[in-house]
């Protein structure tokens, strides 16, 4: 029986790459001359911090890093959850973006859901952070591929794992 899986992985290379070309523009940006702009990914815990001497700047930060990211990966802000500003040493300000992989339990229901209200003739189980389809035919499979893609667009969600 065919099946495949529906998946939400960052990818962490293009995010380095990101947040890299983001790095050699702040750098190269005069007004960020002598502050303490920068950005950086901390790719163990999946974390991008953003450090900056006024929210104003964390916010010209973002304006540098968001463009770079969504070049680089569709839709890979929208796996972002942005802690406030904290303030650290003096006047400077530090935020943290963490990035989210996988999908979440609430949202893995919602596509289950949403796969057996279009009464497809597939099955959707949860599978830990993934959601499993299986049917008896290819084209069912892409039915509900196309379904999912269009219903659900808040959050990026890949179809992989194909199996035969």
């Amino acid at each position: 029986m065919p099946s495949f899986d529906f998946t939400s992985e960052a990818d962490m290379v293009a995010l380095k790459n990101a947040v890299d070309v983001a790095a050699r523009q702040i750098d190269n940006r005069y007004d960020f001359k002598g502050t303490a702009a920068k950005a950086e990914l901390d790719e163990k815990n999946k974390v991008i911090t953003m450090t900056g001497d006024s929210e104003f700047q964390i916010g010209q930060i973002k304006d540098i890093l968001f463009p770079a990211m969504e070049k680089k990966e569709k839709d890979s802000v929208k796996r972002i959850d942005a802690l406030p500003p904290q303030k650290i040493s003096g006047n400077r300000i530090k935020q943290e973006l963490n990035i989210k992989s996988g999908i979440e339990a609430e949202r893995a229901k919602k596509i289950v859901r949403l796969i057996k209200d279009a009464k497809l003739k597939v099955q959707a189980t949860i599978q830990g952070d993934a959601v499993r389809v299986s049917g008896a035919k290819r084209d069912d499979l892409q039915a509900a591929i196309a379904l999912v893609g269009k219903h659900i667009t808040d959050f990026p969600i890949r179809s992989g794992n194909f199996r035969d």
